[in-house]
């Protein structure tokens, strides 16, 4: 629990915080009113003939199951007509392991970097925009809660809808919202639409960066709860070996009364 909260304290520090992400929706919000049927590269509809799949994963293991479960809906994908990008050591060796397609490899640290986003981000557009794949998906594991952590398969290309921008990953359950617009009035220069194609990548890059933090999230509440069961399974166990230990100890001290007695006897 305090692991998570730290992450999600970070988290809202490494964006801004609330008041940046909030701008930025009246910023998106105004600018996609007035930008009409506005269309871009990265919203164009194909048949899809090849998938890219970013797959977050951790570095390393003590996690229990999350990295199991992660890579359990990764191998519903079709070899031959999907490719992946990793984040993550153990992304990484699941693709070599299971002899898929790798594209390319990412990194990211305990406390993730905007920067590592924008690049996992940049490497998506790049294969999207030259035609190398058709359509581009993100498999990371959800924060739901400090027991819970479920992989969640979101969309990433082609842009279908213009989402708000906020400072958690919201549940599938949850209705999207619409991007608010405010009172404040903003003008654009030299117009919307291309206002709107500047701040379209960035709300991409933004995206994959709550994604890392909240793959992080994951994997720290995820470690701590199967470092505590380790624990508990540890005591468990001396409690069981210190028991069978004093039974077979009073059982040698009972034998040797027993043969202590039976000699006196013997003697007379």
């Amino acid at each position: 629990m305090v692991a998570a909260s730290k992450m999600r304290r970070a988290q809202q520090a490494a964006l801004g915080g609330r008041p940046y992400a909030s701008m930025l929706n009246q910023v998106l919000g105004t600018v996609t009113a007035h930008a009409g049927d506005f269309t871009h590269p990265l919203m164009e509809q194909r048949e899809v003939r090849k998938r890219c799949v970013i797959l977050v994963g951790t570095d390393k293991g003590l996690c229990g199951a999350l990295n199991s479960n992660l890579f359990r809906e990764a191998s519903t994908f079709d070899k031959t007509t999907t490719v992946f990008v990793t984040a993550g050591r153990k992304a990484s060796q699941f693709i070599a392991r299971t002899k898929r397609q790798l594209a390319a490899e990412f990194t990211y640290k305990d406390a993730p970097l905007f920067s590592e986003a924008r690049a996992i981000s940049h490497f998506a557009r790049d294969l999207f925009l030259n035609g190398s794949v058709d359509q581009v998906d993100i498999l990371f594991t959800n924060y739901v809660s400090t027991l819970i952590q479920k992989p969640e398969l979101r969309p990433f290309l082609p842009v279908g809808e213009i989402r708000p921008v906020s400072a958690g990953i919201p549940h599938p359950a949850e209705e999207p919202k619409e991007l608010p617009q405010g009172a404040t009035e903003f003008s654009f220069e030299p117009s919307a639409d291309q206002v709107l194609s500047a701040l379209l990548p960035h709300s991409l890059n933004f995206e994959v960066f709550q994604i890392l933090l909240e793959a992080k999230a994951s994997e720290q509440s995820a470690k701590m709860v199967a470092m505590k069961n380790a624990t508990d399974n540890a005591n468990q166990l001396i409690k069981d070996l210190t028991l069978e230990y004093n039974k077979m100890r009073q059982a040698s001290i009972t034998n040797e009364l027993l043969e202590i007695s039976s000699a006196a006897m013997a003697m007379g």
